[in-house]
């Protein structure tokens, strides 16, 4: 065979021995993507596999990621780099054999899944089907955007290329209408994916419940739409792919009509061939159909990556050479922006970010803390030149627009009436919120600065998204607004209950719950000086009374999660303990509680996950474990407040949905009142 189709049977083998080595895992889409793996990695894709985070290299993301076979594959045989966790190029291989050899085991490197970080070469999480495709409409969004703003005449420093591979069950996916909708609309001509039409998926042919004509669904979206009608033709896909890189005026699908399981005797074109290992004696008859080694496994012909070294190898190395050269002489040509891309690259905020962010002076009547929020991300975003975001088309009511003069919207420049243009920093995302989560992934992944807002009972639709960044330990920043029954008569379709036990739930996400308007600019300061995880602001729509610190506590107290505002003097008999709007509440029921002469203290703990991180001294000093006379009061579910109001403390909390009424009919009738709130604390005192 020459060396192409030895290349191609290479990966093939590998893929198909990993998952048999494993006893678990898919081999038909590695088998039947290999040629078209091939093609883009060895002679399309720019990408240097000694320089993995070389910023202007092309992006790759495999959306099926039950493929991994296939990318652990591929980041093997292309000799990428090791990166480690603190962003250090290493001299050897991010996979070996070995690793390969453990794929899916107990702390290897080739999980069953590809995960971003765990691996190098990796560019995103992947595993629920369609995130990836979304994601890389963040990168390609990204891609614009860095253009837009750095490149210079003689000095193309962001020019590249952003490609997915997708399957059936990813364009089956809703939240690929959403994203393809997205790139369709923002003509974004540096995208393609490749959709695998194999027309197999676990539970048999795809004709059993998707009939969807493709082709049509992309070109009514806005695509260019090209087919290859057998995928082991190279020439063609590539062909294609280089039609695809040159369309600049809207984003590509190349449909690639494949066999899954190509070379299986047996199974191919079967389900039986995309979710399990083939088998001993089936691995044998597919590698002789091949014309590899069938007693051998885990086996590299001579001269393969000899191959790959000369191709993706030789063309990304030259690429990153020249593109170092000319970003140094960018950087006496235009040093202010150079010093922005350095400090996207290594993850810094420049100088003075923080300095216009304002102060709110007491308040009874206060401000809500949507409002608050929204003044506050625009001084930080006026000083963060590579902050961009958005909303899904509710910016004006969770005060999330980017007001200042020279924000501007990201748009195509082909839209005049919108006075868009790619280095413009609002997203309008449209209605579109599990989109949004993802995009604002890809978006982050590329090293700018991002949020996105939304109504948080409108959460439920991006906690995949959200799920993902946390694993992936994005420092994305969630504006939701709307945080409890204060919504009043949209009804309890709009009042979230459940959605902050989930993300209290959720490993690795920073909940935050501010009480007014000086804890909101704490979360904000707290939030963008740490950069391994994503912070939901939960805000509300009400006012909140802004509260007196020169007379209380200082809202600093934040930064330890849960800290004291107000307290009697001595040890309180009674502690009222709440989050968000609710601390105002607590407030009023203080100062009645002291004038009444009892020993009260208020505790906010606007952020579970942070008061946790805390030493167990502090806590006990915050929440003395003797003082058993407690009320923990949130609008929202009572699940888990148990460990901070006790066996024997009282919890004022939602436990059933809410109703449509104003909203102080709303509190009365769930008992946030001053009047409930002081007579449950009155129980609490005479036990």
């Amino acid at each position: 065979m020459n060396i192409d189709e030895l290349c191609i049977n290479t990966i093939r083998g590998l893929a198909i021995d990993q998952v048999q080595a494993a006893n678990s895992g898919h081999p038909g889409t590695p088998m039947d993507l290999a040629p078209a793996a091939y093609a883009l990695w060895n002679n399309v894709l720019n990408y240097d596999p000694a320089n993995p985070l070389w910023p202007a290299r092309d992006r790759f993301v495999l959306s099926g990621g039950h493929a991994s076979a296939l990318l652990y594959s591929m980041i093997h045989l292309t000799g990428i780099h090791n990166v480690t966790h603190d962003g250090k190029v290493e001299q050897k291989p991010a996979l070996t054999l070995q690793d390969l050899e453990q794929f899916r085991q107990f702390n290897s490197k080739t999980p069953g899944h590809p995960e971003y970080r765990h691996t190098a070469g990796i560019e995103t999480t992947t595993g629920p089907l369609g995130q990836g495709l979304a994601t890389s409409v963040g990168m390609a969004i990204s891609q614009k955007w860095l253009a837009a703003r750095y490149n210079k005449d003689g000095f193309p420093l962001f020019d590249y290329h952003v490609y997915s591979f997708c399957g059936d069950g990813d364009l089956m996916e809703g939240i690929s209408y959403e994203s393809a909708s997205v790139a369709g609309h923002l003509k974004l001509g540096n995208l393609t994916w490749v959709y695998d039409r194999n027309r197999i998926s676990i539970e048999g042919n795809i004709s059993i419940a998707f009939t969807d004509d493709v082709a049509k669904r992309f070109k009514a979206q806005g695509w260019h739409v090209h087919e290859v009608k057998d995928a082991n033709n190279i020439a063609d896909f590539q062909a294609k792919l280089n039609e695809a890189r040159h369309a600049s005026d809207a984003p590509s699908l190349i449909i690639l009509d494949s066999i899954i399981g190509y070379g299986s005797p047996h199974k191919a074109g079967t389900h039986g061939v995309h979710g399990e290992p083939l088998g001993p004696d089936e691995v044998k008859a597919t590698k002789k159909v091949y014309g590899m080694p069938e007693d051998k496994t885990f086996y590299v012909a001579d001269g393969v990556k000899e191959h790959f070294a000369a191709g993706i190898g030789k063309r990304g190395a030259e690429a990153s050479k020249k593109w170092n050269a000319l970003f140094a002489e960018y950087k006496t040509k235009h040093p202010e922006l150079a010093q922005e891309i350095d400090d996207i690259i290594h993850n810094r905020l420049p100088k003075g970010w923080d300095k216009d962010i304002p102060v709110f002076a007491a308040d009874p009547k206060g401000v809500a803390s949507r409002a608050s929020s929204g003044k506050v991300l625009n001084a930080i975003a006026k000083n963060i030149p590579w902050m961009v975001g958005g909303s899904a088309d509710l910016a004006p009511s969770n005060k999330s627009w980017l007001e200042f003069a020279d924000a501007g919207v990201f748009q195509s420049p082909d839209y005049p009436e919108a006075n868009g243009t790619f280095g413009g920093r609002n997203i309008h995302y449209g209605v579109r919120e599990h989109a949004m989560g993802a995009i604002a992934n890809g978006i982050a992944l590329s090293g700018l600065k991002t949020y996105a807002a939304g109504f948080f009972i409108f959460s439920d639709y991006m906690k995949n998204p959200i799920r993902l960044a946390s694993l992936m330990q994005l420092p994305i920043v969630y504006i939701f607004t709307h945080d409890s029954i204060g919504v009043g008569e949209d009804g309890p379709t709009h009042q979230p209950i459940e959605q902050l036990v989930h993300f209290r739930a959720t490993p690795g996400i920073r909940m935050i719950r501010p009480a007014d308007a000086n804890e909101v600019i704490e979360a904000w300061k707290m939030t963008m000086e740490h950069n391994s995880h994503p912070t939901i602001l939960a805000l509300s729509r009400q006012n909140l009374p802004t509260i007196d610190r020169s007379k209380y506590a200082s809202a600093a107290g934040l930064r330890k999660g849960g800290y004291v505002v107000a307290c009697c003097g001595e040890l309180p008999e009674v502690i009222l303990i709440a989050t968000g709007s609710e601390v105002g509440l607590a407030m009023e029921a203080y100062e009645i509680l002291l004038k009444e002469g009892e020993k009260v203290r208020v505790v906010s703990i606007p952020s579970w996950e942070i008061f946790e991180e805390q030493p167990q001294s502090y806590r006990d000093e915050v929440l003395p474990p003797h003082i058993t006379g407690r009320v923990a009061i949130e609008q929202g579910s009572p699940i888990g407040w148990d460990r901070y109001a006790g066996p024997t403390g009282a919890i004022i909390a939602m436990r059933s949905f809410g109703a449509s009424a104003p909203y102080d009919k709303l509190r009365e009738h769930f008992g946030f009142t001053v009047e409930n709130v002081l007579k449950v604390a009155r129980e609490q005192l005479k036990k």
